[in-house]
Parts: structure tokens; C-alpha cells; sequence
């Protein structure tokens, strides 16, 4: 009966861990989905606006140059890692943001075989290195 015991304990924790491990790769493809959709928007507010949005609030609801109110980002996503809506942010030097990352300093589980725009997170030692950046100007991770 002890035996049993032990058995069923064991095979429990080990059932556990496994779905742990399944929640943390649900989450960082969460997290790589969410960084990508304010890398679009980013995006998408440069092209349209000629700056970097300040805050993430511009990117809900900015009035381009053609004076028509548009939304480049649907609602202020949380982080999936760190279930919080605070980001970092990877600044231009003139203060827009350019990118975002999370804040969690976990160690990812996912370590290769990224998407070419995603290509820079291989090897990466934490989630914050998962730096969500358009390209093309000076950046200061703050």
C-alpha cells in the first residue's frame, strides 16, 4: 500500500511539472504574439504619425495626418509572464518608444528557432531580452 503511495506521489508530481512546463510555452507564445502585435502598431503609428508613440495609450486612439481618428493597437495587452500590464520600454533619443519587452527575468524555455523577426531572442537568458524593436533608428533600453 505504501509502495502504491509512492508511486501515485511521484507520478503526480511529475504530471505537475508537465503541466507547468505546457502553461510556461502557452505563455511565451502568448508573449511572442503580444510583442508582435505592438511591433505592428509601432509600426503602423511611425508610418502614419512620422514619430513614436510616447506612451502606449497612442497607439488606441491617434488622429494621423489625414485628420481621421485611428487605432493602432486594439486594447493595452498585459504581460503574459508576469500577468501585469507594465512593460519595458526600448526608447529612440527622442523618447518614443520603439520597442517593448517584458519585465519577467525567468529564464525562457523556448531557445531557437524563432521567426526571422524574432531571430535576435536565440539563446536568450530572459524574457526582458525578448526586445519587441522596429528597426531603422538609435535605440536606449530603459
Amino acid at each position: 500500500m505504501l509502495a502504491l503511495l509512492m508511486v501515485l506521489l511521484l507520478w503526480s508530481g511529475a504530471a505537475m511539472e508537465v503541466s507547468q512546463t505546457m502553461l510556461r510555452r502557452d505563455k511565451e507564445a502568448e508573449l511572442l504574439f503580444i510583442g508582435n502585435q505592438y511591433r505592428l502598431a509601432i509600426t503602423s503609428f511611425y508610418l502614419s504619425m512620422g514619430r513614436f508613440p510616447t506612451t502606449l495609450e497612442e497607439l488606441l486612439n491617434s488622429t494621423p495626418k489625414a485628420d481621421q481618428p485611428r487605432r493602432f493597437l486594439r486594447r493595452i495587452y498585459r504581460d503574459p509572464m508576469t500577468g501585469k500590464a507594465d512593460w519595458g520600454f526600448v526608447r529612440n533619443p527622442s523618447g518614443g518608444i520603439q520597442g517593448i519587452y517584458s519585465l519577467s527575468t525567468l529564464t525562457p524555455i523556448k531557445q531557437s528557432k524563432f521567426e526571422t523577426i524574432d531571430s535576435a531572442f536565440t539563446g536568450s537568458l530572459k524574457y526582458s531580452d525578448w526586445k519587441f524593436v522596429i528597426s531603422g533608428a538609435p535605440v536606449i533600453t530603459r
